[in-house]
């Protein structure tokens, strides 16, 4: 039997090859008896579809490959009643997708032809394969795992493509654009495909000898008339999801480009559960998962590095409940399989029944406490299972929601005997983001939130938890990697628990209504809370700051600091405090040239364990909680704490005047602004030894000012900003900062060398000096043409440089 591909199973045909052949038989002569010959069988030749190709010449053994210039022909031998039953079979075998895993390996070498890298667009997410019948194509690192950051599958006669970042739809490096075109075809088993795609694809597509044209707006009603959906949605209607799937089912192919922490930044009071990608295709084992991935090789993804058997969740579920491998492999099946129980959806049926039996087993056996904390390769399995239990508390209806054992631990209960409080509360809409409460969620209470009708399905949400720092890929936990919730308000009755409790918020969207409107809170504890120019010191003083909760927060409209409330029970004067707090945001204001009110306060938020280094910005500015007692005791602030500002400084940096190098320089500038115009150092000082001490310039200028040594030590660099501030004061920062902001798009830089450029001649006019020297001088790289553009101006060389051979 000859077995031909053939473009479509319609084209399927049976035809008796000219002649009969027989079983290649031992000659007589060699002993064997004639009895045992077997008669001759005619040979066919079946037109078959490639699939079925693959599936028919695993009937009968052996086959012989009747040319080696097209390897899908065989022959064998079958009886008319085995080709029949192979003949009906077929259509089953093709319909039927492989769990095979070298036809994963086939599969992934027909996307990776020509592909020996693919580009990093932003910051790619992580995405889960959990099935049987997808697969992971390019993986990046996540944590100390690896994770497929392009995966792919079948669903019914279809087949998908998924990307882990809208960018990789438009990126042009490495052998991205091939990657592209080779899934497009892929996906439609075919060369010539029609495709719907995004306008920035649609030319590159066309380069390739594919057949595509943008996107309608009405592409849901029309994907009959293409072979491959490429889609890059925030959000799909029903009607929508339903076509792509009926699209998939009847053969279609897909690619889906997407981003989980993206999307959950931008869609607040949403799980990841909801993305649009999840929607579509979590239940057939492909999901788009929250996090960031790392890059394998510079700026993009090694296409060739080999893909482990642990990145499939199924697999590294295996691995982990059998527990033969190494040390090694079971920790990354560990990190799989966190990153699987954040992100399966509540009703799946691939790993979460095995996943729930497995913590029935363990009950009780994932607490993290500051003495004794959960750790990455000794104690994997009670790391996964305190991952799952935050996930299935999260999906669980809010009066189905008990108390972690962790929140007694971290972030703590209100005192014993403590009442529930119900109050009705006024939000004034100037400033947005997180409206503290004054209220505390205990852990596994529910709360019940009433808002307006008119503000129900405004985007606003409910907030338990300040604590907003993941820290799965942190080698030690000490406390649960995840405390913090917030949901949407959908209704003009919201209720929600929370397993770990915490202060309650009202998340105020930048775009909500101007007019201030009225909330109420029932079944929480009350929290001690200042709010400068409204809350009565006495009354501070006799009663807010006993109040039970174990989370205090003190409250301006620039600032606004959450701390434990034993920071803040023997605080007397918190006006004196938050009024300092104020001006050290108006120093920070002043120095950018931004207006001092502000539409959304910064926050501070001390914190057990962060996510990364001592502090870092961001909203809110994580701390550890030693920082606590600076930033509630006056006298500690005034005497000038660099870590606080120097974090405040990143809030307000600039990417126009930060340039490669400067990212932990310029936000340096804010803690020597404020340590200068606010607090009280000892002569000399300026709040930093690096500030005034040795940074080691004469061995760097000796060296020739190399430049990659200036970039990779932060306060050697920052000597140059001081060399100019030291000569010019301040106001020439806050001028040259304040034309950066004014200035039009077309006249941004849009390169370091052009931010180089720019910082030095927008510096050099506004104090009327050339500075070209001085950058040269410093080894700072900049443009002749910059160069020559402030030749006019009187050369500057500070002293301390001059005096330099």
């Amino acid at each position: 039997m000859q077995i031909i591909h053939a473009p479509t199973w319609n084209d399927t045909a049976l035809e008796w090859s000219a002649g009969a052949c027989s079983t290649p038989r031992r000659d007589p002569s060699s002993g064997v008896s004639p009895r045992r010959m077997r008669p001759a069988s005619p040979r066919f030749t079946v037109l078959a579809t490639r699939t079925c190709v693959r599936r028919l010449t695993k009937v009968r053994r052996p086959f012989v490959r009747l040319s080696d210039r097209a390897p899908t022909r065989y022959a064998c031998t079958m009886t008319p009643r085995t080709l029949l039953a192979a003949v009906v079979l077929s259509p089953l075998f093709a319909a039927a997708p492989s769990t095979r895993a070298d036809d994963f390996d086939r599969d992934r070498a027909v996307l990776l032809e020509g592909v020996s890298a693919i580009g990093s667009p932003g910051v790619p997410g992580p995405l889960l394969v959990a099935g049987k019948t997808t697969f992971a194509v390019v993986t990046g690192n996540l944590g100390g795992a690896a994770a497929p950051v392009v995966a792919a599958g079948t669903l019914g006669r279809g087949r998908f493509v998924g990307f882990g970042h809208n960018g990789f739809f438009g990126d042009t490096s490495y052998d991205t654009p091939r990657l592209l075109a080779n899934a497009v075809r892929w996906s439609a088993d075919k060369p010539d495909a029609r495709v719907f795609a995004p306008r920035n694809i649609v030319e590159m597509l066309n380069s390739t000898g594919l057949s595509a044209v943008e996107t309608p707006r009405d592409w849901a009603a029309r994907l009959t008339e293409v072979d491959v959906l490429c889609l890059s949605h925030g959000a799909l209607s029903d009607d929508e999801q339903q076509a792509v799937e009926s699209h998939l089912r009847n053969g279609g192919g897909v690619l889906f480009a997407g981003l989980g922490w993206g999307w959950l930044q931008v869609t607040p009071g949403k799980t990841i559960q909801q993305h649009p990608g999840n929607r579509l295709f979590a239940e057939h084992g492909l999901m788009w998962a929250d996090g960031y991935m790392d890059d394998t090789v510079k700026d993009g993804f090694d296409a060739a590095r080999p893909i482990p058997y642990e990145v499939n969740a199924r697999q590294a579920l295996d691995l982990l409940i059998k527990g033969e491998s190494d040390a090694q492999a079971l920790s990354k099946a560990s990190q799989t399989l966190m990153l699987a129980a954040r992100t399966l959806p509540i009703n799946d049926r691939l790993l979460r029944p095995r996943l729930r039996d497995l913590a029935a087993e363990h009950a009780g056996s994932a607490v993290p406490t500051e003495q004794s904390p959960l750790r990455a390769g000794t104690q994997d399995l009670e790391r996964l299972l305190l991952t799952y239990a935050i996930a299935e508390a999260r999906a669980l209806p809010p009066e189905r929601v008990e108390a972690h054992a962790a929140a007694a631990d971290f972030p703590g209960l209100p005192e014993a005997g403590a009442t529930r409080v119900a109050r009705d509360l006024t939000i004034d809409p100037t400033t947005r983001g997180w409206k503290s409460t004054g209220l505390y969620a205990e852990p596994g209470q529910v709360i019940v939130v009433h808002v307006p009708d008119a503000m129900a399905d405004k985007g606003l949400g409910i907030r338990i938890g300040c604590h907003t720092d993941h820290l799965y890929d942190l080698d030690r936990w000490r406390r649960a990697p995840d405390i913090s919730i917030q949901v949407a308000i959908t209704e003009p009755v919201t209720r929600v628990a929370s397993a770990f409790g915490g202060p309650i918020y009202l998340d105020l969207p930048d775009h909500a209504s101007p007019e201030s409107f009225d909330i109420s809170i029932r079944n929480a504890v009350g929290a001690p809370m200042f709010v400068l120019g409204q809350t009565d010191p006495r009354e501070w003083r006799d009663t807010i700051r006993h109040y039970p909760a174990p989370w205090a927060e003190l409250v301006t409209n620039k600032v606004i600091l959450s701390v434990p409330s034993s920071s803040i029970r023997d605080l007397e004067d918190p006006v004196a405090l938050m009024e300092f707090w104020d001006r050290v945001l108006d120093a920070a204001a002043d120095l950018a040239a931004i207006p001092r009110e502000r539409t959304r306060p910064q926050r501070y938020v001390a914190d057990r364990q962060i996510s990364a280094g001592y502090m870092h910005s961001g909203y809110p500015i994580m701390t550890h909680l030693d920082a606590s007692a600076p930033m509630t005791r006056i006298d500690q602030l005034r005497a000038g704490n660099w870590g606080l500002f120097h974090e405040l400084g990143h809030n307000h940096q600039s990417g126009d005047w930060t340039f490669g190098g400067t990212g932990e320089v310029t936000c340096n500038l804010f803690s020597l602004y404020i340590i200068d115009t606010l607090c009280t150092v000892p002569p000399g000082q300026r709040g930093h030894d690096g500030a005034t001490g040795d940074v080691g310039l004469d061995e760097y200028l000796a060296a020739g000012a190399p430049f990659e040594k200036w970039q990779r030590d932060p306060f050697l660099a920052l000597r140059m900003y001081i060399q100019m501030q030291a000569e010019f004061g301040w106001k020439p920062f806050q001028q040259v900062f304040a034309e950066y902001r004014d200035l039009p798009r077309d006249q941004r830089p849009r390169s370091d060398a052009e931010k180089r450029d720019q910082w030095m001649v927008r510096f050099s006019r506004t104090v009327e000096r050339n500075l070209g020297p001085f950058f040269e001088k410093w080894g700072i790289p900049t443009s002749q043409a910059a160069r020559d553009s402030i030749a006019d101006l009187p050369e500057w060389m500070p002293e301390e440089l001059a005096e330099q051979p």
